[in-house]
């Protein structure tokens, strides 16, 4: 059955009338005639005949009516589905993030996509230094919330923010006292560094501060997290320098102070894998500009 001839057949059925029908379908009526003939010459059985009150449906006219409705509603849902696609408004959309952002990005972040792409199939999944990499390559995560940028060949990153590195310590420390704390006081004090070793280097920032201050910290611990990191602190193993942002997250016995001689920063960036041009990854970059711009 030519499925193009549905819009000819539910029109002449709903307008009872072989010419209003070709008058709101803006056609002639003999086409429309001819394309009704046809279409019961497919099916094999007579879809309408002629009484008092206009054209009435046969049985099988009946049958065909209700599913012909449904068909030209799918339809129409299908290419309005494809458009929201394409528009970047529907979708299956697997965020990854790390945890030093999830306190202070998520809970304004997720609202935003919910606004913002109501028609989108959301899933949120936490990764690591280890991980966050690896879960973009096999795709199992869409777009990922990195600190930082996740440097590969397939990858591609944009940066859509920074965070200021403070000195995270034991409530219990000394240097507790000091409104902000110079570089040069942590020479020769342990340090939890991140990440592990094998991975790209997320301390790169803290490595850099340090050298540029000729401040040598012995490293005593490796973690992936910075909450793996704050335990270590609080435990009394040593200190760490860490993004501004961990400080939502921090138990409580940890204290943050900034430096007072230096204004480092480490960037935030949304990463994907190239291979991937997707419209709803540059509406979820537009959303989470606006909220780590409020940060």
């Amino acid at each position: 059955m030519d499925l193009r001839r549905l819009p000819y057949f539910v029109a002449v059925a709903e307008e009872r009338s072989v010419g209003k029908a070709a008058e709101r379908l803006r056609m002639a009526q003999p086409p429309l005639s001819l394309q009704i003939r046809k279409l019961e010459s497919e099916i094999g059985t007579a879809l309408f005949r002629r009484g008092s009150r206009g054209m009435d449906l046969t049985e099988a006219g009946q049958a065909l009516l209700s599913r012909a409705r449904a068909a030209l509603a799918l339809a129409a849902e299908g290419a309005e589905s494809a458009r929201a696609v394409a528009a970047g408004r529907r979708g299956r959309l697997s965020v990854g993030y790390m945890f030093v952002l999830a306190n202070a990005v998520l809970p304004r972040l997720v609202p935003e996509l919910r606004r913002s792409l109501p028609g989108a199939d959301l899933e949120f999944v936490e990764l690591s230094a280890s991980t966050r990499e690896a879960r973009l390559l096999d795709r199992s995560v869409t777009v990922a919330l990195c600190m930082p940028a996740i440097r590969h060949p397939e990858i591609q990153a944009a940066q859509i923010g920074t965070q200021p590195l403070m000195l995270a310590l034991p409530a219990r420390s000394p240097l507790v006292r000091l409104t902000a704390v110079p570089v040069n006081r942590l020479h020769g004090r342990p340090l939890i560094a991140l990440p592990r070793p094998g991975e790209e280097s997320a301390s790169s920032a803290v490595a850099a501060l340090l050298r540029r201050h000729q401040v040598e910290m012995p490293i005593v611990s490796r973690v992936e997290t910075v909450h793996s990191a704050m335990s270590l602190v609080l435990a009394g193993e040593g200190l760490a320098i860490l993004p501004a942002c961990a400080a939502l997250g921090a138990p409580r016995g940890i204290i943050f102070k900034p430096f007072l001689d230096a204004t480092d920063t480490i960037e935030i960036a949304i990463c994907w894998r190239r291979d991937v041009d997707s419209p709803l990854i540059r509406n979820f970059r537009k959303c989470a500009e606006r909220v780590v711009a409020r940060l």
